[in-house]
């Protein structure tokens, strides 16, 4: 396996994790991660595209599954190289 390579490696750098394009999606009616603090962490830690779902609670995968399926669709289309 490569998790001794791994350990070599930094975290995280400026330089590797800006490479990484990122989108977020905010489940508007999620009460363990509440809009409000999602947005901020859009805004301290920006991403290149925000989607949101309306309905969708912390198990989106549960509560709206086809919309989430079609935001992560668009996104892997949109983003993939």
């Amino acid at each position: 396996m490569f998790v001794d390579d791994l350990r070599l490696q930094p975290p995280h750098t400026e330089a590797r994790y800006g490479s990484v394009r990122k989108a977020y999606i905010v489940f508007k009616d999620d009460h363990a991660i509440v809009e409000a603090f999602q947005r901020w962490m859009v805004h301290n830690y920006p991403v290149d595209e925000v989607m949101e779902i309306d309905g969708a609670d912390h198990l989106a995968l549960l509560s709206t599954p086809t919309e989430l399926a079609r935001c992560l669709a668009d996104i892997a289309v949109k983003y993939a190289a």
